[in-house]
């Protein structure tokens, strides 16, 4: 099968290439060939860093995490999905799991889920690693009807999808972004979009929340914004980040009462635990998307496979409106 393998970790010059052999299937899994893949901000980080992630592949590697495509062919145990079932899910690129960038995966038939009838097999695969984030931190954030909810990086892969199942959820819906297409693409989306770049978070507090702050605040920028997340927050309110590497002075967590929700969607892909959790989440995905109230945005620009270097660039450079994508077949 042909597939871009990563042979060096670094810039993006790593990619070559590759004539590879086509997986076989075994007990548990399922064989897909891949229709449509996508590039994530933690494939690029695995392209840079390598080894210097402890959950990253070995090189040469097979980077790549979420697909859609058909099944082939089904392995022993396995008794959801049949031989041309469209399906879809994230379930490679990292540790021992051979990634997407290819023509095939061997997929965990726990880490899938049948394809949203609706969607396109280019969005199913826009959807999986953002929407198990997105839909993670909203649950374990007690998102609820009637709620006052926040999303910073309300444009970008994981925020726009959090902005939809927030909605969907019952929940009012703010969302921080750039002004012009940014804030168009949240307004968009149903929800009231925040220039944050225009207005202090104790201007938008006051505006939006009569300064009470606001239920619960999906943090998918993370890092040093989490200071503007805790000071969004209401009194006992609920903060879900996807990214928390730095130091953090909690003060003003402990004064106000707050609880902090870490999402790392990749831990049951790591170690082997709770894997069907994922299949769980991405069925209840399908169902929300095939209800109308869940679309992923892909960007305009598209990739064949063998272009998978100017795919990451693309994302690189702050450029790309939703998702960018790799066609495969």
């Amino acid at each position: 099968m042909k597939a871009m393998v990563i042979r060096e970790f670094g810039g993006v010059e790593g990619f070559e290439q590759a004539e590879l052999p086509k997986p076989e299937v075994s007990a548990g899994n399922v064989l897909v060939r891949i229709a449509s893949t996508s590039v994530n901000t933690i494939d690029m980080m695995i392209r840079e860093m390598g080894e210097g992630l402890p959950f990253s592949p070995q090189a040469p590697a097979v980077l790549g995490m979420d697909f859609a495509g058909v099944v082939e062919a089904v392995g022993e145990g396995v008794t959801e999905y049949n031989v041309g079932d469209e399906v879809f899910g994230c379930a490679g690129g990292l540790g021992d799991l051979p990634g997407t960038l290819a023509e095939y995966i061997l997929a965990d038939a726990k880490l899938i889920a049948h394809k949203p009838k609706n969607l396109s097999m280019t969005e199913a695969a826009a959807l999986p690693l953002v929407g198990i984030t997105a839909f993670e931190g909203l649950q374990r954030a007690g998102i609820g009807q009637g709620q006052k909810v926040l999303v910073h990086g309300a444009a970008g892969g994981v925020g726009h999808v959090a902005v939809q199942l927030a909605r969907h959820f019952g929940a009012e819906v703010y969302g921080t972004g750039s002004a012009g297409e940014q804030a168009a693409l949240i307004e968009e989306l149903g929800a009231t979009a925040i220039d944050f770049k225009a207005e202090s978070v104790a201007d938008y507090v006051t505006k939006h929340t009569d300064g009470d702050g606001f239920d619960v605040v999906f943090d998918s920028v993370g890092g040093a914004n989490l200071n503007n997340s805790i000071e969004a927050a209401k009194l006992n309110g609920q903060i879900a980040t996807t990214l928390s590497f730095l130091e953090l002075d909690l003060s003003m967590v402990h004064m106000k009462g707050l609880s902090l929700h870490v999402i790392f969607m990749l831990i049951p892909m790591i170690h082997n635990k709770g894997r069907e959790e994922h299949g769980k989440i991405l069925e209840a995905l399908a169902k929300i998307a095939e209800a109308g109230e869940l679309k992923p945005v892909v960007d305009a620009q598209r990739f064949a496979l063998e272009n998978v270097a100017a795919a990451h660039n693309h994302l690189a450079s702050g450029q790309a409106i939703g998702k960018v994508m790799i066609d495969i077949a």
